[in-house]
């Protein structure tokens, strides 16, 4: 008996590293952004709102050709990577203003340097919510720790890359319908990390990618990478799970 074949979306991902997997193993998989792809497959990539994408079930790629789930069909699966800027604990400081920091929270001011953060909060948290409760049968969504854990639930896991045998770290909350938490597959070192000049550290993966970005867009997309055993972990697990 064929294997069955899935319609799997990846929301949110410009860089493919999800999409791929599922592609390697027979699926019908499509990632989907605002942004051009960076995986080298605009075949596979819808350049558009994702939201009207689930509702629709068709949409126009980045080569420029429109696509239509077969008739009668949905997706089948949908893994979704938000956007965590400000959604996620470690951009807290920038909420309010730095002298207000001993103020109640209803009496501080809004930060000088961004002062729509809180409007730009409510706007995550709400595309966050469209993700996570969307029409489609089998839903991942990821974001590092943050308010959403409050906001909607707490997360059904939390995954490291090293527990996938990348050696780095990095706290990737997971909230899922109708899926199963993954499990290790390859345990191995949590990676360096390095000592900043306020004493902080950090991995040296991520200190890297700050080093090396040139604008906060380049920061955004080096800071959001999804790792390869994790990306490989989700296909597999889930697709078996699926197709069992």
């Amino acid at each position: 008996m064929a294997k069955k074949i899935l319609n799997v979306l990846i929301a949110c991902e410009e860089s493919q590293a999800v999409c791929k997997e599922f592609r390697k193993l027979g699926h019908n998989a499509f990632s989907c952004d605002l942004l051009d792809c960076s995986g080298g497959h605009p075949e596979w990539h819808f350049n558009q709102d994702v939201l009207a994408l689930i509702r629709d079930g068709k949409g126009t790629l980045q080569n420029g050709k429109t696509y239509k789930l077969p008739k009668g069909q949905k997706w089948d699966l949908m893994i979704a990577h938000p956007p965590c800027t400000f959604l996620a604990v470690s951009g807290a400081r920038w909420y309010y203003h730095p002298e207000d920091k001993n103020l109640p929270v209803e009496q501080r001011r809004p930060h000088p340097r961004f002062p729509n953060r809180a409007k730009d909060r409510e706007d995550g948290a709400a595309f966050f919510l469209a993700l996570a409760n969307a029409d489609v049968e089998h839903i991942a969504v990821e974001n590092p720790v943050g308010i959403m854990s409050k906001r909607f639930r707490k997360p059904d896991q939390t995954v490291q890359p090293y527990w996938f045998g990348d050696s780095a770290s990095k706290a990737t909350c997971l909230w899922l319908k109708n899926l199963p938490v993954l499990k290790k597959t390859k345990v191995v070192d949590p990676g360096e990390r390095v000592v900043l000049s306020s004493g902080k550290t950090l991995p040296k993966w991520y200190s890297d990618a700050l080093t090396k970005a040139k604008t906060d867009a380049e920061r955004r997309t080096l800071r959001s990478k999804t790792f390869p055993g994790f990306a490989k972990a989700m296909a597999k697990q889930w697709s078996d799970f699926l197709t069992k």
